[in-house]
């Protein structure tokens, strides 16, 4: 008896083919979708959170924004990884000249930050007193010496209305005191003369 050796044919060759089709999608599918929906969640490939940026350079203000989003970009977005590497000292690698980041922007139903009141322009000459509306209270200050006020005692404040009641009145007071300097800067320099 002759025993026959095995050979390929065709639907062998034909199953073989489609098994490694399969195999190697499954094998490149799945390295892109540790390198897309794993970082997705934390910074959707190479989009870095500008909230993330924020909390660090507010930790290391020694750092540039554009090393920290190399490395938030290199570690998945891991803020922890970042902080334990600059604290080791070992400190951040400089992003290579072709790194562009791509930065978050915020979704539409977070309204954005409000614009600080300094950053407006001042081109228009536009001053503090105008500004903040309060001529009435220099009126007021110019018909009688200020009294020396008393800093509340109670301190901060749990209510978020009455503290920026607090901060707002504090600024006024601010400007107002700084108004009395120099007008009587003015007043020295004008009986000098």
């Amino acid at each position: 008896m002759v025993e026959e050796e095995p050979s390929l044919n065709i639907p062998s060759l034909l199953t073989l083919a489609v098994v490694s089709y399969f195999v190697i999608r499954w094998f490149f599918k799945r390295d892109g979708d540790n390198a897309t929906s794993g970082s997705r969640g934390r910074t959707r490939g190479n989009v870095v959170d500008p909230a993330q940026v924020e909390q660090i350079s507010q930790m290391f203000p020694q750092l540039s924004t554009r090393e920290i989003m190399w490395d938030l970009q290199r570690n998945g977005g891991n803020v922890a990884a970042t902080t334990e590497r600059v604290l080791s000292g070992r400190g951040l690698d400089a992003p290579p000249p072709s790194f562009q980041p791509l930065v978050a922007i915020p979704p539409t139903g977070v309204p954005a930050t409000q614009p600080v009141p300094s950053s407006t322009p001042k081109s228009d000459g536009q001053d503090l007193i105008t500004r903040y509306n309060l001529s009435a209270k220099v009126a007021e200050a110019s018909g009688a010496e200020p009294a020396a006020q008393a800093s509340s005692g109670g301190g901060w404040s749990q209510n978020k209305e009455e503290r920026q009641r607090l901060l707002q009145k504090r600024r006024d007071d601010m400007i107002l005191a700084a108004r009395r300097k120099m007008e009587q800067k003015q007043q020295e320099i004008a009986g000098a003369q």
